[in-house]
């Protein structure tokens, strides 16, 4: 396998910066590469001189940040260590070397909706790997991932800490769901004094939805008066609700979900209200 644009750089240099972009520390990015901070810096060092530009700037004791070069690189190396991995997917495919144990912690609306297809994918390709699925609590399977106990979470970006790493698989939405056909559906931009007056379908009073906390706090300050008809921690249920004209729900959702696309739903956007 040919690599252009590495050329005498090495291959250790590339990785190290990349974990140190990543995990903007070079203490942390010195655990996940098991070298020492002096190492991996001398390394960056090294990697600026070639290419004759600065990578990073520290911007304060423990702080640092990308420079345009060093973000232009970055990409670089993402790149890189992406047709590497795919590359030793397709040895060890070829060797018949896929062995192991995986195991995969997740919300019970993921597991349901959204991995069938993907385990049987996986299943397929990988039959020697001993997979093992868990059905956990969003914040569960952040713990079960901090502490070693799973190989991979899923769970929603806005709820994990930096001190994990990220790889975006879905894109969610925070959208208002509403009937087929709902006076909100006229509106272009909705606001929160619009939402107010609809009886509403909520996640439950926790840390974890905090989609709720930010709607009820505007409204506390508004002043605005609402009425909590149903509370929900399952999007599914909850949409059989907003159907029928019990209530309309703040949901942070895969909108194309099967399950959500044959119901009689509309989704609003409310990305200006949660970014």
């Amino acid at each position: 396998m040919i690599i252009s644009g590495i050329d005498s750089m090495e291959w250790q240099q590339i990785l190290g910066f990349y974990h140190v972009a990543r995990l903007q520390s070079f203490t942390k990015a010195g655990e996940a590469t098991f070298r020492t901070q002096s190492a991996l810096s001398q390394q960056i060092k090294a990697l600026e001189m070639e290419l004759e530009a600065p990578l990073i700037e520290r911007i304060g004791k423990g702080r640092l940040k990308l420079t345009s070069a060093g973000e232009s690189f970055l990409a670089f190396a993402e790149m890189v260590l992406n047709h590497y991995d795919r590359f030793k997917e397709e040895l060890l495919e070829l060797k018949g070397a896929r062995k192991g144990r995986l195991t995969v912690a997740a919300p019970y609306t993921t597991l349901y909706h959204l991995f069938p297809d993907k385990i049987r994918e996986f299943a397929t390709r990988f039959p020697q790997v001993e997979l093992t699925l868990l059905d956990r609590p969003q914040d569960k399977v952040i713990q079960l991932v901090r502490n070693g106990d799973v190989d991979i979470g899923l769970a929603l970006e806005s709820s994990i800490q930096e001190d994990l790493m990220t790889i975006r698989w879905k894109k969610v939405e925070t959208v208002l769901m509403v009937p087929r056909g709902h006076p909100l559906t006229t509106k272009k931009r909705i606001t929160m004094k619009q939402i107010a007056p609809y009886p509403l379908i909520l996640p439950p009073r926790d840390r974890r939805y905090q989609g709720r906390t930010a709607l009820e706090s505007y409204f506390q300050k508004s002043g605005l008066n609402y009425r909590v008809v149903m509370e929900s921690s399952n999007v599914e249920l909850t949409s059989v609700y907003v159907e029928m004209g019990l209530g309309i729900s703040l949901a942070t959702v895969v909108t194309d979900l099967p399950a959500l696309k044959q119901r009689m739903l509309d989704f609003l956007p409310l990305s200006h209200h949660f970014p």
